[in-house]
């Protein structure tokens, strides 16, 4: 059975991994969880929640673990899932893997996300939120392809589900099922050591639901933020023109 390699590629504080729920449900798929994820803490020594744990329990050698993302297939499934976080990909990481990937964007407002990872890390970088590494990549695939790879903005797949997992599954080639929109409620032996940090929110979920949230204007981040915001918005601005959501 041929196998479609899907790599979304996503930064921290989205709905990333309720979007892996989501694929996890079809009959047809497997997922893996942020497989660079022990690679990125051994090499930058990032105090993460379970670091030593999640360093302990991972390959942290990305040229294996990239190996394995093109090359290995799990059993009895036609859909192979990796949810990748884009800033696991340090500069030493050689792009060429994902030549053979069907890469796909996940992304959410800068703002929202910026107010929300510094309540876990005080201090951090625009590349800690893989900003800039998302855009890298986008440019590379979309250069690569000769045009725009799917991008899936989160506010958008909150308030429309299905049209928008249907417009996905049409432009990486799988037939959408009805089981993406709905998952049984708990944990997954497919979720990364890290789960117990934090997944006790998606654990909870049985499927897409938007929430109210305020307007953007009024989420306060610090001033000292808001040139990164600045900046990561001029990126957020560029891969928001392909969302498909735009056009469902």
């Amino acid at each position: 059975m041929p196998v479609t390699r899907i790599a979304m590629w996503s930064g921290p504080r989205n709905i990333s991994t309720a979007l892996m729920r989501s694929f996890e449900n079809r009959p047809d798929c497997a997922v893996v969880d942020e497989p660079l994820y022990g690679y990125y803490l051994k090499t930058t020594g990032y105090n993460h929640p379970g670091g030593e744990d999640i360093v302990a329990a991972m390959d942290c050698n990305w040229q294996s673990v990239t190996h394995a993302l093109c090359n290995v297939k799990p059993e009895l499934c036609g859909v192979f899932y990796q949810k990748h976080m884009t800033q696991h990909l340090l500069p030493e990481v050689k792009l060429d893997f994902v030549d053979d990937l069907e890469n796909c964007f996940l992304i959410r407002e800068p703002r929202r996300i910026i107010a929300s990872y510094r309540n876990i890390r005080s201090d951090f970088t625009l590349e800690e939120l893989g900003f800039p590494q998302q855009w890298e990549l986008f440019k590379r695939v979309a250069d690569l392809r000769g045009h725009a790879p799917p991008v899936i903005d989160s506010a958008q797949l909150l308030r429309n589900p299905e049209a928008n997992l249907r417009a996905l599954c049409e432009r990486v080639g799988v037939g959408f099922s009805e089981c993406m929109l709905r998952w049984p409620r708990g944990r997954r032996n497919s979720d990364g050591v890290w789960a117990p940090h934090w997944y006790a929110s998606v654990e909870e979920s049985t499927g897409f639901q938007a929430q109210e949230e305020q307007p953007l204007k009024m989420v306060n981040i610090p001033a000292q933020y808001e040139d990164m915001c600045e900046r990561a918005n001029c990126i957020y601005a560029a891969l928001y023109e392909h969302a498909l959501g735009a056009n469902v």
